[in-house]
């Protein structure tokens, strides 16, 4: 299998290989999922349970995506952002300057130091995260322009673009598709076109076909299904599968924290299909998950 970059600022890191596993910390007190907190200590301790069990990327938001909650101030966002971003690489430390070689992803244990995403659509957020130490910008605003990919592209940073329709934090239920799955590929043909022009390296892209952000059950299904028609673009997949909406129609299931069944499903659905990152809650069953498909494939 040829080589799959991702350029961080200080490593470049092989996902040709195995999944990565992207563990979620919310800080802040309405998260979907009830996980969220606004105490910086035992974020940390979140995080490090993470590590201990897998997580080979640490994605922190001081936001909640959530369209029925108003948004916080930028300034807000940074106060709760940044001492957890320094206090976690005082803790875990930095990883080394990177000397232009790939490093492979270990199949015996995570990747470590854990690769730190930041999770912001603002770009006087993302400056400040990123500066504090940040490798990966994952960016919920379907970059309605180039900002925060100069932004990224200026600390050296890897940068998210994901799909979504109008801004963050306005629901789109309204959104209807001819075909999902094209209006994905011209999406991201348009949008890696715009972050290569703004300076961002094209191995420091990642691509996330936003399940859930305005689209309705059968839109998310059938980017499940036909998920492999975005290796076309040659860049690793995130998946945030984790308890999501559609796992809640599919299975009749109200409360987020019972989806876990249905999330481990689709990390596998998406594994099989090419997907190389899985944001999930439940960092333990995702590792097992992954390790266990590379096993028996």
């Amino acid at each position: 299998m040829d080589p799959l970059p991702l350029a961080l600022p200080k490593r470049s890191l092989d996902l040709s290989g195995r999944p990565l596993v992207m563990g979620i910390i919310n800080l802040n007190a309405d998260s979907f999922s009830g996980d969220g907190t606004l105490d910086l200590e035992q974020a940390l301790a979140q995080a490090r349970r993470m590590v201990a069990d897998g997580a080979d990327m640490i994605d922190v938001g001081g936001e909640s995506a959530r369209t029925n909650r108003s948004p916080i101030s930028e300034q807000e966002e940074i106060d709760r952002v940044v001492p957890f971003n320094e206090k976690l690489l005082a803790e875990f430390g930095c990883p080394d300057a990177r000397d232009g070689s790939l490093t492979p992803i270990p199949e015996d244990g995570p990747v470590f130091p854990p690769v730190l995403s930041v999770n912001t659509w603002r770009p006087a957020v993302a400056e400040a995260t990123l500066a504090a130490g940040g490798e990966f910008l994952n960016d919920m605003s379907a970059l309605p322009d180039s900002t925060n990919a100069r932004i990224a592209a200026q600390h050296r940073a890897a940068l998210l673009i994901m799909h979504s329709v109008g801004p963050p934090k306005v629901a789109q239920t309204h959104v209807r598709y001819d075909d999902v799955m094209a209006t994905l590929e011209s999406f991201f043909a348009e949008k890696i076109a715009l972050v290569v022009a703004a300076g961002l390296l094209r191995e420091a892209i990642v691509l996330d076909p936003g399940i859930d952000f305005a689209k309705q059950r059968d839109d998310n299904l059938t980017v499940y299904r036909e998920l492999s028609r975005l290796a076309r673009f040659g860049r690793p997949i995130l998946l945030p599968v984790s308890r999501k909406t559609v796992i809640g129609d599919v299975l009749q299931l109200s409360e987020p924290t019972d989806r876990d069944a249905g999330t481990v499903a689709c990390l596998v659905a998406g594994m099989v299909r090419g997907a190389t990152i899985f944001r999930v809650h439940n960092v333990r069953a995702s590792v097992q998950a992954v390790r266990t498909v590379r096993a028996t494939t």
